[in-house]
């Protein structure tokens, strides 16, 4: 009995000297999760119509950088059209003045290759779109300028072809990505000769060729075949559509491509 007792004394006392031992290791693994856990959740990221370092090296520039629109103009209009308008951190056209005729905003400059970044929503049932490489050779941008299609896609009897992320009257988007109506969605656009992409909400939605036969013989098929030019132009503006409803956008930005 009084060595099993002793044992037990033994025993116990061992035990009480790996308590603290245990509990210290408990509290150090506890420590470092929570001194991982944050740099997780406080990730840097740009204030609204910014450019990050990062960007800046890699030869991004801002289109629209929330105070002014010095870099856009309407299409054929020297200035910018009634509705278009700086809206807290935000490019927005009303809608007031939509199916008026005053027209679309586009950018000054002229791009061949780029990638082009920006944020949008749009209003209940409205409609708007992104063109690229737009001239001003015919009466409207659409007559040369491919169109990113952004709708609600609640709007009322669209075809695949006229939904959110389409390439507009030609190539659907694979799948439905964008969120629900008054929620930001972000959009990257990628013009590098004739290669396009359509990237919404970080998935690639739509992936075409320009000037190909294949294209050729699909614009035969639509309203665009009324127009020699559309979509073989290798240079041209860059538009934001006035389609007669409200529309915002944010972090336009441009990366031109070698």
């Amino acid at each position: 009995m009084g060595k099993s007792l002793l044992s037990s004394r033994w025993g116990w006392s061992l035990s009480l000297l790996l308590v603290p031992v245990a509990l210290t290791a408990c509290q150090v693994d506890e420590t470092e999760e929570v001194m991982m856990e944050p740099a997780k959740e406080t990730a840097v990221s740009a204030a609204p119509n910014t450019l990050t370092e990062q960007e800046k090296a890699e030869g991004w520039q801002l289109l629209f950088d929330g105070n002014d629109l010095d870099q856009w103009r309407g299409f054929k209009m020297e200035e910018v059209p009634p509705g278009w308008e700086i809206q807290g951190d935000t490019l927005h056209f009303s809608g007031e003045h939509g199916g008026e005729g005053y027209g679309d905003l586009m950018t000054k400059e002229q791009f061949a290759n780029f990638e082009l970044k920006l944020d949008w929503k749009i209003s209940p049932g409205g409609n708007s779109g992104v063109l690229f490489r737009v001239t001003e050779d015919y009466d409207q941008e659409f007559h040369t300028g491919p169109e990113v299609q952004i709708i609600d896609n609640a709007y009322p009897g669209i075809e695949p072809t006229q939904s959110a992320g389409a390439n507009y009257g030609l190539h659907p988007p694979s799948k439905d990505v964008t969120k629900p109506v008054g929620e930001w969605n972000s959009l990257n656009l990628i013009v590098d000769g004739a290669h396009v992409e359509h990237w919404m909400n970080g998935e690639k939605v739509v992936e075409y060729e320009l000037w190909t036969d294949e294209w050729k013989e699909m614009v035969s098929k639509t309203k665009f075949t009324e127009w020699a030019d559309y979509g073989l132009n290798k240079t041209g503006h860059i538009v934001l559509q006035d389609h007669g409803a409200g529309v915002w956008f944010e972090n336009v930005k441009i990366k031109v491509l070698d």
